[in-house]
């Protein structure tokens, strides 16, 4: 079945931007292949989640692209990260220096608030209600 596999960020920097994802989120690192071309190909992806899904992490390459890092969505959500704990999430995330842009907030699709990511792309991180799986 057709399914989305990997999305790009733009990032500054590869190591800065593996250690963000991989420490403070929680993610783990899938790939790290040097190209031989001074470029790499990056993967993250949330623990647990399902082969084949993650993020690419694209080091910026030209002014046009060095531009785009931190505003991929112009200021919008762009990225919702789903999860089983939101408290435990929330804290760990806090505690490792996550910049979150508002309190925990309950809605009937479930408890959610918005962060941003080490270059200021805004993610969504979400518990869904039961209703929403």
């Amino acid at each position: 079945m057709p399914h989305i596999a990997l999305v790009t960020l733009v990032v500054r920097d590869y190591d800065e931007a593996i250690a963000f994802y991989t420490d403070a989120l929680g993610f783990e690192l899938v790939e790290d292949t040097d190209r031989g071309d001074a470029s790499r190909w990056v993967v993250v992806r949330p623990r647990g989640s399902a082969p084949g899904t993650g993020l690419l992490l694209a080091r910026a390459k030209d002014v046009t692209q060095l531009a785009s890092v931190g505003a991929q969505t112009g200021g919008r959500v762009g990225f919702f990260l789903h999860t089983e704990d939101f408290a435990g999430d929330h804290a760990r995330m806090t505690a490792a220096g996550v910049r979150f842009m508002e309190e925990p907030r309950h809605e009937p699709y479930g408890s959610v608030a918005v962060f941003e990511d080490l270059y200021g792309n805004r993610w969504d991180l979400l518990q869904p209600a039961e209703a929403h799986r």
